[in-house]
């Protein structure tokens, strides 16, 4: 709390003397342009950075839509809280490592780089040779993060209830008591290792993807090793050529599809660091399983008629589905109900169109946030989905955001074909 509290002062200063500087010069400043500049959003990458856990949680997300109202310079300093935290010194990372392996495990490894090659909100990531030859990731936990989990999703509620943002009924508690288990679980290694190996199992021999292996007699709650994997950044992918992003963009999306349709569980966080590209053998690498999450039974039905409902422009079945779902309230208002229907119809425009879909030239964000205003502006209507569609949500939300990045081009009914043609999903509607 003490941390984000210097941190608006901070802010608040520089807007006071950019103000101040600019009424001297004869100009009116705009509120805006005072709190969006580069020393502000360095003051808050670099505080977010030195918090690590849940407050740079709040940043990364911030750091993905930033390409959307931030000038690209604003844009490139927040992108750099998706995979740059501050590291731990040496010394107490040898703590951490003693604590977990023992005083002596410097004699299990050939090589052990001290400084990391990845460092995020919750761990960073060394890379390690061991004595019998493995090359691998080992990824170590900052000290404290798990005990202060509790406390930084507390002070993150009790920031946005002074805000007076909030609309009036909202019910924080349920979302932040997810927020906690989520990030616990995030911590926990011993279980990501399980979801690692989970998802290596169902991708195994796939030639579009590379799951890591996991290494479990260096692994423990607090550390996780596994296979080091070649690949660059999502940022590298932006800038090679148009196919090489088509097809990083379209596997990823058929891979969410597999998710909710096949696996029925997904990685449901969308940090673009967590995906990487091996050009040597052009396959996406797929990291960080920590926010892997099991759909509960009969939720991919659901949507499958969701999704033919939308594709059929069904508006009547699409609010039983959106029903059944718990993305809109049974006892909705009829013009509410409208808004939101309107706002799906929108949502699902580059489905119903189908063909190839430019996600440089998409107005699909901007089109959904300007139609979400008359929600916005009814502050005592809020429909919070069920929190497992909530994750969906953010999954697809942050595949969209990746796709406009990476200025791809995806045809979207080659990618539905799996899960039935177009068309096909088209006749169920009328099937019902």
């Amino acid at each position: 709390m003490a941390r984000l509290g210097g941190l608006a002062a901070g802010v608040a200063g520089n807007v006071a003397l950019g103000g101040g500087r600019a009424l001297m010069t004869g100009n009116r400043p705009q509120m805006r342009d005072l709190l969006l500049t580069p020393a502000n959003a360095a003051r808050i990458t670099d505080q977010l950075a030195q918090m690590r856990g849940a407050a740079m949680k709040v940043g990364q997300l911030l750091s993905m839509e930033a390409d959307e109202f931030l000038t690209p310079e604003l844009a490139d300093i927040l992108g750099h809280l998706r995979s740059n935290a501050h590291f731990m010194p040496p010394a107490q990372l040898k703590t951490v490592l003693s604590q977990n392996w023992g005083a002596d495990f410097l004699t299990r490894f050939r090589r052990f780089d001290v400084r990391p090659i990845a460092a995020a909100s919750i761990g960073q990531v060394h890379r390690a040779q061991t004595r019998d030859g493995r090359d691998l990731a080992i990824k170590v936990q900052y000290p404290g993060v798990r005990q202060s989990i509790d406390s930084d999703v507390r002070n993150v509620s009790a920031l946005m209830r002074m805000s007076g943002l909030l609309p009036k009924g909202l019910d924080l508690a349920p979302l932040m008591e997810e927020a906690r288990r989520q990030l616990h679980d995030e911590a926990d290694y011993t279980r990501e290792a399980e979801a690692l190996k989970g998802f290596a199992s169902r991708l195994e021999g796939d030639p579009d993807f590379v799951v890591p292996q996991v290494h479990h007699d260096l692994t423990t709650d607090s550390i996780l090793a596994m296979d080091f994997v070649n690949g660059v950044s999502v940022d590298d992918v932006a800038g090679m050529e148009q196919d090489v992003r088509d097809r990083f963009a379209t596997r990823l999306i058929g891979l969410m599809l597999r998710e909710l349709f096949e696996f029925e569980a997904m990685q449901s966080d969308p940090n673009f660091a967590n995906y990487r590209y091996d050009p040597a053998t052009d396959r996406v690498v797929l990291l960080d399983f920590g926010a892997t999450r099991d759909f509960p039974k009969g939720m991919a039905d659901q949507y499958r008629r969701l999704l033919a409902a939308g594709l059929a422009s069904d508006r009547a079945r699409t609010a039983e589905c959106m029903i059944e779902i718990g993305l809109m309230p049974a006892d909705l208002q009829a013009e509410r109900q409208a808004i939101l229907l309107d706002l799906f119809q929108i949502a699902m425009a580059p489905l119903v169109a189908g063909g190839v879909y430019d996600f440089a030239a998409s107005t699909l964000s901007r089109d959904l946030r300007e139609g979400g205003m008359a929600l916005a502006e009814d502050r005592d209507f809020v429909p919070i989905p069920p929190i497992d569609t909530l994750y969906l949500q953010r999954k697809i939300g942050g595949l969209y955001l990746l796709a406009v990045r990476l200025k791809a081009q995806v045809d979207l009914d080659a990618v539905l074909g799996p899960y039935g043609t177009v068309p096909g999903l088209r006749s169920e509607v009328i099937q019902f």
